[in-house]
């Protein structure tokens, strides 16, 4: 049998995936918790621009750079916040054949912007940061924490997305010897560059085609990275965790993610549902047959309150069962709807409790 705490000590990535608003981000964060005081060495990654992940860590901010978060752990814990620009340049500079090259490519003003606004840029980083992290010697356990679910797969395509760009015939054709913007390649490309620079202006096609240009010779670096984070994620080292709440919308949410997964070879080690109800020792039947006594005062409205809590209680259990026959065989997490937010460590540390602790895991043949 297997639990979420053997998950947490035995592998070396936990991708945790959902969409927004179900405790994504809060999992992620006592997933690396419960890592550390089970004496591993643990760092959670965050690419949702929400800041909730700093506050309940009980820090002022998140950085590129892995924050120590100290306590009473045997093992270590540290959180970042993604700086895709700052991931960026430092991709640039380690692949860059000397400072020259590198500096060419920092101080373009296409890269300058694309860097921080070009729509896949985030995700590829993501999965750069991860690599970095994961091959580092510095930690046992990587947790990263993706944006919400249709967001997530971007994530998940990532490296396949850049590969194929570095053997696009376009970025092929701009990547060419620099002999002038117009004067280089075949009459196919400088009909596309002159018809671009009509919509854009000559003197952004000049950045854009200086900036490729200035990648010569860089591309089976970034190549050689992107499939070996392809070879990571589908690696039995990586754990993908879905993390999903009892509402129907966001299990159906779950169920994109998880043909996704399937299409790309991969499947999910855990589930964690977040914000159940808790059990009741009555039955639904039976609570209902009480609220139907026509009790007087107080006791009539709890006699419907428990009716009312048992009914849901049940139902989200039946749906979320049923999420399970479609995941197939897998750890799941039930986490009970708590009293008050998630919004520093002691809160964080009960979420932590209840991902790890024996009664909290059901395995699914």
């Amino acid at each position: 049998m297997t639990d979420y705490l053997d998950i947490i000590k035995a592998k070396d990535v936990i991708v945790c995936c959902g969409t927004g608003g179900v405790g994504k981000t809060t999992t992620a964060a006592a997933t690396a918790l419960a890592a550390a005081r089970a004496g591993r060495s643990a760092v959670v990654v965050t690419i949702d621009p929400a800041r909730r992940l700093a506050n309940a860590l009980g820090i002022d901010r998140l950085d590129n750079t892995p924050r120590i978060i100290n306590g009473p752990w045997p093992g270590r814990l540290a959180a970042l916040m993604l700086d895709t620009k700052s991931t960026f340049d430092e991709v640039v500079t380690r692949n860059a054949a000397d400072a020259a090259q590198a500096e060419r490519i920092l101080s373009n003003r296409f890269y300058r912007n694309i860097s921080t606004t070009l729509s896949g840029t985030q995700d590829y980083m993501a999965v750069e940061k991860l690599s970095e992290l994961h091959e580092s010697a510095d930690w046992d356990l990587v947790v990263v924490d993706t944006p919400p679910t249709r967001d997530a797969l971007a994530f998940l395509d990532a490296p396949l997305l850049l590969a194929r760009l570095l053997d696009n015939s376009v970025y092929r054709m701009l990547t060419a010897p620099s002999r002038g913007v117009f004067k280089a390649v075949n009459s196919a490309a400088q009909t596309m560059l002159r018809q671009l620079a009509r919509v854009v202006g000559a003197d952004v096609v000049d950045e854009a085609v200086a900036f490729f240009q200035s990648f010569e010779g860089m591309e089976d670096g970034f190549r050689s990275r992107a499939m070996a984070t392809l070879d990571l994620l589908a690696d039995d080292r990586t754990a993908f965790v879905l993390v999903a709440s009892p509402r129907g919308d966001t299990l159906d949410e779950a169920r994109y993610f998880l043909d996704k997964l399937r299409d790309s070879d991969l499947s999910v080690a855990a589930v964690v549902v977040n914000r159940m109800m808790p059990p009741l020792s009555t039955s639904p039947e039976r609570s209902a047959e009480i609220s139907r006594l026509r009790l007087r005062g107080h006791l009539s409205a709890a006699a419907v309150s428990l009716a009312d809590h048992t009914a849901a209680a049940a139902g989200d259990n039946q749906r979320v069962a049923s999420l399970m026959d479609d995941v197939g065989p897998a750890c799941l997490v039930r986490i009970p709807l708590l009293s008050s937010d998630v919004h520093d460590l002691r809160g964080l540390g009960e979420i932590a409790e209840h991902l790890t602790e024996g009664s909290a895991q059901v395995f699914v043949e």
